[in-house]
């Protein structure tokens, strides 16, 4: 599959006619050549080679788009492990001016981003999806707005975790929207069993009473 060449640059969907033929031919072994390749990218990843493992990340999606394992775990090596390759390839952090840090590393959130919304059309009611998008949104481009929002869109998908929406009302408080917060917090507690920990249903009751006070 000459793994080793990084000017083999596959993009979204698959489109090139070469490609598509190549893709037919595999058939039923996609599947299990996309895990291979994972494994070459893993083995790539280590050797902090950029060129190459955004092209193994790609194709592993390309060949088989199912696994929402690659999509999150791709976007964040994308969004986290190459920000830090590039500016290491710079110079260092203490090197590299704070200026061109932000640059890269906002610039590389939203390729992670990119890749999230491709994984949204075949995974349209993904929770993880949404999650792992608000988690880049507030810790690689500081948008508290746009986690908060993405938060909500996790909850509101099938079989969610209950933090992400303990995670919007939070948000909610951070920006000083007291009043949203308390309101989505009321209108969640009686959602939540009381017999299950993961829900929080005692801890979400506390945050109302605060917010309340």
């Amino acid at each position: 599959m000459q793994a080793e060449q990084p000017a083999w640059q596959l993009h979204a969907g698959g489109a090139a006619a070469g490609q598509g033929v190549t893709l037919g031919v595999l058939g039923g072994f996609r599947a299990i050549t996309a895990d291979f390749v994972w494994l070459r990218a893993h083995v790539i990843w280590e050797t902090r080679d950029l060129p190459t493992t955004a092209t193994l990340l790609r194709l592993c999606t390309t060949l088989d788009p199912r696994p929402l394992y690659f999509w999150l775990n791709g976007a964040r090596i994308v969004a986290y492990d190459m920000t830090s390759w590039r500016i290491a390839a710079a110079g260092g952090y203490e090197v590299v001016p704070a200026a061109e840090q932000k640059r890269i590393e906002v610039e590389q959130a939203h390729l992670a981003l990119q890749r999230l919304d491709e994984a949204g059309a075949y995974h349209p009611a993904s929770a993880d999806l949404w999650i792992e998008r608000a988690n880049i949104e507030l810790n690689r481009l500081h948008d508290t707005a746009a986690a908060a929002a993405s938060y909500r869109r996790a909850w509101e998908q099938p079989n969610a975790p209950y933090y992400a929406a303990r995670l919007h009302a939070e948000l909610l408080r951070r920006m000083g929207h007291t009043r949203e917060a308390l309101a989505w917090l009321t209108k969640l507690h009686p959602q939540l069993p009381p017999g299950d920990e993961a829900a929080g249903a005692d801890l979400v009751l506390g945050r109302i009473r605060d917010l309340d006070r």
